[in-house]
């Protein structure tokens, strides 16, 4: 929508001003009779429009890559911006002249398309979703870790708060863009904090079991280290509070100088004769390196490469990959399709899956969403060949167990939905979808009620059998969750 609405205000008002000047180079000209056209780009209702187009076209990058709510004050501000600049054009006197109404109207067009933009963005369903898992997690956080230690005790860190934090991780990673900048921008800012509270948190969880590695009282310097190791936990406190949106007192700046202090202090202390001491030194000069990896976070959202991930390096590789995949996968359904299992490119696939293990994350929860899924597409050719393999060289002998058979009569159609469900390139509303899941659930029930007799080789069978119709219809479902980046 930005670049269309540059590209219409660059054009909208026809040939640049040319100053009014009269006058070519090398003195006086005879006087001469000026074109309609140049007495309407001269006219001052026209002049006016102009001045609005340069403001309309300072605004419009601010407009198409905010991410905010309404109720910001940024959101504010450009809102009054637009809405006068809205008034200013519709009070342009055009005289009646078709030329000046046709370039007011065009004008107010443009300008209530960027408002329309601004509005729809900040009050969008998935950033009023991104919003509401943030608030989720800002009062998380608050109860178990801020608040305790505003008062003076301990904060609550434990696997059940790292887990839940980890859900709402997860949940953002599934909110929808729809490709807008702002709401990419948007969900890039919530997930980055939110990840870094858990880096930060994670950290912690150790050293509030573990007591201090050495005493104060058989050093000086370790004296001082343990009182700086107090105000770093304090900081460390301070930075979950930024990052969460919940210091108004605190900036990123006043931190950070902080923690460049305790550095310059710890760096001053004299700790050559004890190898133990200058450890933990060590330790703790880690530790402040890492809160002040955090701390770099106020304009991370201007780079479009760092929340437009289509520009990211490793989702290119794990693109590149999953193309790869997509042309195996085509081959090998078509070699099935023939009865013909010449066509085993598992060694391929296994490497595959080493290149994706070895794609760099960066500890970006979307780009990790993006390998695991990918790994899963990968798994899943893999499995249905081990299974199409399996059934071709099974040769049941007369003596075989009622139970046995029954689980390798749902394999063999397992196998054959697999199939569908690999090439299936629907979406959940169709009936193809609705059809694969109802009859993937079948074999599900036909699974449970196959009487093991007590035979365990019968149980462990039907138990992977169960795993594998799970993972087909899992599998299912991701095809279809119209995932995004």
């Amino acid at each position: 929508m930005c670049a269309n609405v540059f590209g219409v205000l660059k054009s909208l008002f026809g040939k640049p001003f040319d100053g009014g000047k009269r006058m070519e180079h090398g003195g006086p000209q005879e006087p001469h009779h000026q074109h309609p056209v140049e007495q309407q780009q001269h006219h001052p209702a026209m002049m006016r429009l102009y001045e609005v187009q340069k403001e309309v076209l300072s605004l419009g990058p601010h407009v198409c890559t905010f991410s905010g709510l309404q109720d910001d004050r940024e959101y504010k501000r450009m809102e009054r911006e637009l809405t006068r600049l809205l008034l200013e054009v519709d009070q342009v006197d055009t005289e009646g002249k078709v030329e000046l109404q046709g370039a007011r109207k065009r004008a107010a067009q443009e300008v209530e398309g960027l408002l329309r933009y601004l509005e729809e963005n900040a009050t969008h369903p998935s950033r009023l979703a991104m919003e509401e898992l943030s608030v989720a997690a800002r009062q998380l956080v608050d109860e178990h870790v801020v608040a305790p230690q505003r008062a003076g005790g301990v904060a609550e860190i434990n696997d059940e708060l790292l887990d839940t934090l980890q859900e709402l991780v997860l949940r953002l990673t599934q909110v929808k863009t729809e490709g807008r900048v702002p709401l990419r921008k948007a969900r890039y800012r919530a997930l980055t904090r939110l990840c870094a509270v858990q880096d930060v948190l994670e950290g912690r969880t150790p050293h509030q079991t573990l007591s201090l590695p050495l005493s104060g009282d058989s050093n000086e310097a370790v004296h001082r280290i343990n009182q700086v190791m107090v105000k770093v936990s304090m900081a460390r406190s301070q930075l979950v509070a930024l990052l969460m949106g919940l210091s108004g007192r605190d900036s990123c700046a006043h931190l950070s100088r902080i923690l460049t202090e305790l550095q310059v202090e710890l760096d001053a202390l004299d700790v050559s004769g004890n190898a133990a001491v200058r450890n933990y030194r060590k330790q703790v000069v880690e530790e402040i390196n890492g809160l002040l990896k955090h701390l770099d976070l106020e304009g991370e959202g201007d780079d479009t490469r760092r929340y437009d991930l289509a520009q990211n390096n490793s989702i290119r590789e794990i693109e590149a990959v999953r193309a790869h995949v997509s042309h195996l996968r085509e081959g090998v359904l078509r070699h099935c399709a023939m009865s013909d299992l010449s066509f085993r490119p598992k060694a391929e696939l296994l490497s595959l899956l080493t290149h994706l293990d070895q794609v760099d994350t960066a500890k970006n929860p979307c780009i990790r969403e993006a390998r695991r899924r990918a790994v899963v597409e990968v798994q899943a050719v893999i499995t249905f060949l081990d299974l199409r393999e399996a059934l071709a060289q099974r040769h049941p002998g007369p003596d075989e167990r009622p139970s046995h058979r029954a689980v390798w009569l749902v394999l063999g159609s397992l196998s054959d939905l697999q199939a569908q469900v690999l090439g299936f390139d629907g979406k959940r509303a169709d009936k193809s979808y609705m059809m694969l899941e109802e009859l993937l659930t079948k074999q599900l029930l036909m699974l449970d009620a196959v009487d093991a007799q007590g035979d365990e080789m019968a149980k462990m069978a039907r138990k992977q059998a169960v795993k594998f119709a799970q993972n087909i219809l899992n599998y299912l479902d991701m095809k279809t969750d119209e995932w995004e980046y």
